[in-house]
């Protein structure tokens, strides 16, 4: 049986994940460089990976899946349309993308901590989500 850490860290890595493809697909369409595009591109499959992972996780401990609140969801494409009608450039995006992992980082950190009796697999899935989001701010720093 799952412990409720572990089912409230699942979850909210779960939202975090389906924030962030959106995110991806959001800008990825903006974007002018066939490298940054690539980047975009695999990263959004690794989040698609851990997303997949953290629903068979859920779904094995009977539990559904989370999505991000629609506040955040709405804000975030907002600030994306504002800046992309500011500034339709690939050191935009980059710097979209940048904020959004950095927000993404910080919330899974916390999450960690505050669901700190979670079970070895949910703080590994958590922690490889926020690993490919610190792989993406590498790969992308370039083009800020």
């Amino acid at each position: 049986m799952a412990t409720q850490d572990s089912i409230y860290l699942l979850r909210e890595c779960d939202a975090g994940a389906k924030m962030a493809m959106a995110s991806l697909d959001d800008v990825k369409d903006r974007t002018r460089n066939t490298e940054m595009q690539k980047i975009l591109l695999e990263s959004r499959q690794q989040h698609e990976l851990i997303a997949e992972e953290i629903h068979k996780l859920l779904d094995s401990i009977g539990t559904g899946e989370k999505d991000p609140s629609p506040m955040a969801r709405g804000m975030s494409a907002v600030k994306t349309g504002v800046k992309m009608g500011l500034d339709d450039s690939d050191q935009t995006v980059a710097d979209l993308i940048t904020d959004g992992c950095g927000m993404g980082i910080k919330s899974l950190h916390r999450y960690l901590n505050q669901y700190a009796a979670a079970e070895t697999i949910a703080r590994a899935v958590c922690r490889m989500l926020i690993a490919v989001e610190e792989q993406l701010v590498c790969d992308i720093k370039h083009f800020l």
